[in-house]
């Protein structure tokens, strides 16, 4: 697996605390081993997939752990370059645990419905994002006041909509450099358009998807909620680290110029 090309990063020298990696023992009370039915696996993922218990496939957990070093490792270095992951989760039972997560670093995420062409028709959906941010503009400096109850009502609705849905990426200017997925087959077009553009993926991929359609695949169970909630933690401790070792860069700058 190749990790993203930052060589200007990798001599670097921080004194960071290193993040702590889930042992196999907390992966396995997680329930990140189980996999789907047999009769609905992927064949691709063969090479992560440690035997079969009554008609249901078992992750090898051992497999998760040096997919996490990866994926964790990618996440790293794409914060500390500056850059933006966009987290993709619009499952009921990953939805809250992964917009907390992204909110908690800065970065952008979608959880509740993926509207065709997010990406890779990122200029009408800023449009959209504009058209949220005025209405917003209006009701805060008390421009609406000449217009009627309903008028103010149907305007309050549809910027509720319009947050609901983009909301989470309202502050993004840019295409993001990574995106960071729960469960490919549910998220296939957030998939494809994210390849479309040369996104790097990081993604949970359970045993009824297709790794090989992700750049950092993490061979994890993707539908219950302690198994995403895991996961995802580590992604986000992981750009902690490189949040950290950029603003300890900057840090170190400032001081030799000074």
């Amino acid at each position: 697996m190749c990790y993203p090309d930052y060589p200007e990063l990798e001599n670097t020298n921080f004194n960071i605390k290193k993040m702590a990696k889930p042992t196999y023992k907390e992966l396995l009370d997680a329930g990140v081993h189980f996999g789907h039915l047999k009769r609905k696996w992927n064949p691709k993922m063969q090479p992560y997939i440690f035997m079969e218990r009554k008609g249901i496939h078992i992750v090898d957990l051992n497999r998760t752990l040096d997919c996490l070093d990866e994926a964790a490792n990618a996440m790293r270095q794409i914060a500390r370059s500056g850059k933006k992951i966009l987290f993709v989760a619009t499952k009921k039972q990953a939805r809250i645990t992964v917009a907390e997560a992204a909110r908690s670093v800065g970065m952008p995420f979608v959880t509740e419905r993926w509207l065709g062409g997010m990406m890779t028709n990122f200029a009408t959906i800023r449009k959209s994002i504009k058209k949220m941010n005025n209405i917003d503009k209006m009701l805060a400096d008390g421009s609406l006041t000449s217009v009627t109850k309903k008028e103010k009502l149907t305007l309050t609705r549809a910027r509720n909509k319009l947050e609901k849905v983009l909301g989470g990426i309202a502050n993004i200017n840019r295409i993001p450099a990574a995106i960071f997925i729960i469960d490919i087959t549910h998220e296939h077009i957030a998939l494809a358009e994210s390849k479309k553009l040369g996104m790097r993926t990081i993604a949970m991929v359970d045993t009824n998807s297709d790794p090989n359609l992700v750049d950092y695949p993490i061979p994890a169970n993707d539908d219950a909620s302690k198994s995403i909630n895991i996961i995802t933690a580590y992604m986000v401790e992981a750009i902690k680290e490189g949040l950290a070792e950029r603003n300890s860069a900057k840090e170190e700058k400032e001081a030799a110029r000074s």
